[in-house]
């Protein structure tokens, strides 16, 4: 079905096609979506103080909440026609705990068809569980039951719609919500503020409509030209001096991965994808692929104002793309996504607090089973996704999405070691749901010593994981998290059996 992995020569071939067709389509394309030709767009409101979404939160072991997909979020100060869950983008903060069930009845507002997906939690992807094949039509509802485990570590979750082909649209356009499991040593955390800060990028035109990509912009991962942390612009993040913060910073973004730097500080990184580290670690900079989360520990070195700052990171597409196609890799950064205002009398600073313990590992086990998942991207007639004859394939083992098929069968109870293997010249971030993993080698960065469930497997590289295939069994999926990756058939199923 697919041809040889991308190379320098087919990429450039491929730009030398694809910014042609950019530069004649765009206009008409535009106009035919009676958007501006003239690049309007919107003007945003900078330097409010950073809003925290609205909490839902469980009592006597259940949440149960309705969450609405609808036109018309206020995103960056202005009214805007983006979609938001409750007619806020983000949407509301879920919290739950351990042992909880959560029930969410999702209604369809949208043009399009849609479902949800509690990014990262360790539920069941079964029935009205965390399914992502699940289809919500337009104007219909499904309600969904999802039982927390009363084992579950206490983290930063979030979700986001899940249904194939529309993913990076909807994301993109506002449909995303921060979910917090509570409890456990988090009780034991004293922090004077727990803020949640979920960064989001989007393109609105002058009249507050969202911009869709060009073919060319989705095959290299759209990056929105506004970068929102809780639907803000650069909002204004206030302490007192001496006082630490709890940030959990969630990457929403489709495509863009987050590189952290907070001006005249070190970032004490206490947990990754909703699992703390086995220790504190104070970094200069904090790596966010899109589905990351972490948690940090901000104390202000003074009284002063510090930027938040998203710095440049090529994720593969600079040096084959040469920045000529707006939207696409090159456009990365530098961005400042807020700004830490301390002020107040001068005090010393307090110590950081304790951090909780992390769970240990398990021992090693008996590991049942290897596999080797390849992520390429190849010059072989595509007809998905509207891209065409002769444009970009993206595939795993070979192949694009196919609901119906099982790609891996795993046997419950087991433990597995995959190697994830990129032959491509881009960054894929790797995501397995419902199914946590420990990364044993690759990036650096990447090898956190706790569970994770995204990481970013380098171009031309490989990242090797341990899955322990624990707890549930049902179908579920894994996938590149550059979710135009997705929707173009990145993504491939797994079916754990009991």
């Amino acid at each position: 079905m697919t041809g040889q992995p991308l190379s320098r020569r087919q990429a450039l071939a491929l730009l030398g096609l694809g910014t042609a067709s950019v530069a004649a389509g765009t206009v008409g394309w535009a106009a035919s979506a009676g958007l501006p030709t003239d690049r309007t767009r919107l003007r945003p409101e900078s330097g409010a103080a950073l809003r925290q979404p609205q909490v839902l939160a469980g009592r006597d072991g259940l949440l149960d909440v309705t969450l609405t997909a609808a036109a018309g979020a206020r995103l960056a100060g202005r009214d805007t026609s983006a979609w938001g869950f409750n007619g806020t983008s983000p949407g509301p903060t879920l919290r739950v705990r351990p042992g909880d069930l959560l029930r969410v009845r999702l209604a369809n507002r949208i043009d399009q068809p849609t479902n949800l997906h509690t990014h990262g939690l360790h539920v069941s992807p079964a029935g009205n569980g965390d399914n992502p094949f699940v289809t919500v039509d337009p104007g219909g509802s499904f309600d969904y039951a999802i039982a927390i485990p009363a084992d579950h570590p206490a983290g930063t979750f979030w979700y986001h719609p899940h249904h194939h082909g529309t993913v990076a649209d909807q994301i993109f356009a506002g449909l995303a919500g921060a979910l917090l499991v509570d409890g456990g040593p988090d009780v034991d955390l004293p922090v004077t503020d727990d803020l949640v800060l979920l960064v989001t990028d989007t393109t609105l035109d002058g009249t507050g409509r969202v911009v869709p990509p060009v073919p060319m912009t989705r095959m290299m991962g759209r990056e929105g030209e506004l970068l929102l942390v809780n639907g803000q612009h650069q909002p204004v993040i206030t302490s007192a001096q001496g006082a630490v913060q709890r940030w959990r910073v969630i990457n929403g973004c489709t495509s863009r991965v987050l590189a952290l730097r907070l001006v005249g500080h070190r970032l004490t990184q206490i947990a990754l994808d909703g699992a703390y580290l086995p220790a504190p670690v104070d970094r200069d900079r904090v790596l966010l692929a899109p589905g990351n989360r972490t948690d940090l520990l901000v104390r202000p070195a003074g009284r002063g104002s510090y930027p938040l700052r998203a710095e440049p990171y090529d994720r593969g597409g600079q040096s084959m793309m040469g920045g000529m196609m707006g939207g696409g890799p090159a456009s990365t950064g530098p961005a400042t996504l807020a700004t830490l205002a301390a002020s107040g009398p001068s005090a010393p600073p307090a110590a950081l607090p304790p951090t909780p313990p992390a769970p240990r590992p398990p021992p090693d086990p008996v590991v049942a089973g290897h596999r080797q998942i390849t992520f390429a991207m190849g010059m072989d007639g595509m007809r998905g996704g509207g891209m065409g004859p002769g444009a970009m394939a993206l595939t795993i083992n070979g192949r694009t999405f196919d609901p119906d098929r099982d790609d891996q069968t795993v046997q419950l109870g087991t433990v597995e070691d995959w190697t994830v293997v990129n032959t491509s010249p881009m960054d894929h971030p790797f995501h397995l749901h419902a199914w946590p993993f420990y990364v044993l080698t690759g990036a650096g960065a990447a090898r956190s010593g706790a569970r994770q469930d995204v990481v970013l497997v380098p171009a031309r590289g490989s990242v090797r994981l341990r899955i322990p295939f624990t707890d549930y069994a049902g179908r579920s999926v894994y996938h590149c998290h550059i979710l135009d990756h997705e929707d173009l058939g990145m993504m491939a199923t797994v079916n754990v059996r009991g």
